[in-house]
């Protein structure tokens, strides 16, 4: 199945720790894009401005339970979004 996964991380470089970890569940990146450093409405966690990423992943639905898992414990990553597309 295709999905969605939007990150938002505090510096642009740590993009590769999320990258990493798709490898490693060989999920397959079908397209990234690089959505640049935003501003916030809020702050979030102290942060007032963070960098936004969108790859369009492709998976099985039980290896993407695996990543939701392990995803959650990233220090690095603020938020993220993770749809069906």
């Amino acid at each position: 199945m295709k999905y969605d996964l939007t990150l938002m991380l505090n510096e642009e470089d740590e993009s590769k720790i999320i990258k990493e970890l798709l490898s490693s569940l060989k999920i397959k990146v079908e397209k990234e894009d690089f959505w640049g450093k935003k501003t916030l409405a809020y702050p979030i966690d102290k942060f007032k401005a963070l960098y936004y990423f969108n790859w369009q992943i492709d998976s099985a639905e039980d290896i993407i339970k695996e990543l939701k898992n392990k995803i959650k414990f990233e220090e690095k990553l603020i938020r993220y979004l993770l749809l069906k597309a």
